[in-house]
């Protein structure tokens, strides 16, 4: 469990290093994210250790929200004074996740069916 820890913060640390020596304008932990992914897809398979941290973290998901939402909370007069954009934010980021929720779930769904069929 302690490898799959390590291996997400080199991962996440990883990303933040290839942001600042790019200049990407992507945040680092997203690239750490899709350096994750790569490396998954190239071993072919999720390793139980990692699936369990993974596990774990969903489970406890709520608390990795408590920053943000003290954070939102400190802001709170400039969210009064503009609260339409911060609305607006939240309605399309909601619709663009469902949506590409979606389309992933639909993506998977079609390759589930033609691994059964060969």
């Amino acid at each position: 469990m302690l490898y799959a820890i390590t291996a997400l913060f080199a991962l996440q640390l990883a990303g933040e290093a290839i942001v600042q020596l790019t200049g990407m304008p992507l945040p680092g932990a997203l690239v750490g994210t899709l350096l994750l992914l790569a490396a998954l897809i190239a071993y072919g398979r999720t390793p139980a250790a990692l699936e369990r941290v993974g596990s774990t973290l969903l489970q406890n998901m709520m608390l990795l929200f408590i920053p943000v939402v003290a954070g939102v909370m400190l802001e709170f007069d400039n969210l009064t004074r503009q609260w339409q954009p911060f609305l607006l934010a939240c309605i399309v980021g909601a619709a663009l996740t469902f949506v590409a929720t979606l389309l992933s779930f639909r993506w998977m769904l079609r390759l589930q069916a033609k691994g059964t069929q060969e």
